[in-house]
């Protein structure tokens, strides 16, 4: 556009009396640096590893312990994956059993061990409570029934022998590479028949708690450091080493916490298996156990719903009875007969 056609637009119109400010422009003059050769500037090459950005030492040994924590994390998944590979597998406990004697539920022979009525099976398994089943034997021995089901003690009518002490001891086969917490029971009144002389080769080298139990059968003016005593001697001289040893009565529950701390002191995770011959106490040491803890652990005051048949009658304990009697965890199996040698 030519400069007077534009500057009938830039002109202001004539007023009367008015004056216009003028407005005076300088020339305005832009200067550039020209780059100049890399050789005529001075070298300020900074050193790798240094400078603002660089990390500081404490940050360098921040990364090397998280790098060193790291590959801890990575050895000990590592190390549990190879354990659970190489762990040695239990006893199968699918097959559920009767929570009195810990025989397995049957619903084909009404005269063995764990038969219990077709109709009831199928209703408690119908709702998931297989192991709230007291077997027919169960009940009979609850109500004063003189009944056993260990060979040489007789049976049912007719004197059928159903389990032999090498079947049950077969059933803890396991316990010699399991990891497992022993609790081994000795009658004061039969010591050295009730002792069970084998114990070692069943359970490994499984840490062992003594309890001598049915302490109330001796006389009142006994001396019961003197027998505590006379037991470590007895104890020692049969090469058995254990823990500690307990003199208890299931009966008034003397030195039943004394068991208690100890065995919630050596658990550790593990397992408890309460073992002993017939007629030792098995049952009745299990009963005074959970009504002891119940008074702190609620685990324990809900086992005691369905805890172990108590009965005269030698033999009542047919198979492994697991009780979930541990707030940590942790499972309490009631012993088996074992015939003592």
């Amino acid at each position: 556009m030519a400069l007077k056609t534009l500057s009938t637009f830039i002109t202001p119109l004539s007023l009367p009396n008015h004056k216009f400010p003028q407005i005076h422009t300088k020339p305005c003059f832009i200067l550039c640096e020209l780059s100049r050769p890399s050789k005529s500037r001075p070298s300020s090459a900074i050193p790798e590893g240094t400078g603002a950005a660089a990390p500081s030492p404490g940050e360098k040994f921040l990364e090397r312990q998280q790098s060193i924590e790291a590959t801890k994390r990575i050895l000990k998944e590592t190390n549990k994956s190879r354990k659970k590979e190489n762990k040695p597998l239990k006893a199968s406990n699918s097959v559920a059993s009767c929570y009195g004697c810990g025989a397995p539920l049957q619903t084909s022979e009404n005269d063995a061990p764990g038969f219990v009525d077709p109709e009831t099976y199928e209703l408690k398994k119908k709702h998931h409570q297989l192991r709230t089943i007291l077997c027919g034997r169960c009940r009979l021995l609850s109500h004063g029934k003189m009944i056993t089901a260990v060979g040489g003690h007789g049976g049912y009518s007719g004197g059928k022998q159903f389990v032999t002490a090498e079947d049950l001891r077969q059933k803890l086969s396991h316990l010699r590479n399991a990891r497992a917490l022993i609790v081994k029971l000795v009658d004061i009144v039969d010591f050295n028949g009730s002792f069970l002389s084998r114990v070692r080769d069943l359970v490994g080298a499984n840490p062992i708690i003594m309890v001598v139990t049915k302490i109330d059968l001796l006389p009142r003016d006994t001396d019961l450091n003197c027998i505590g005593d006379w037991v470590v001697e007895a104890t020692t001289k049969k090469k058995l080493n254990v823990l500690g040893v307990h003199l208890t009565s299931s009966k008034s529950l003397v030195g039943i916490t004394g068991v208690i701390s100890e065995i919630q002191k050596e658990k550790k995770g593990r397992d408890v298996y309460i073992l002993g011959s017939a007629n030792v106490g098995k049952s009745a040491f299990i009963n005074a156990l959970l009504k002891t803890m119940a008074f702190n652990d609620p685990v324990a005051a809900a086992a005691q719903r369905y805890k172990p048949v108590q009965s005269a009658v030698p033999g009542t304990t047919l198979g492994p009875i697991p009780i979930n009697a541990f707030l940590g965890g942790g499972v309490c199996l009631s012993g088996l007969y074992i015939q003592a040698k």
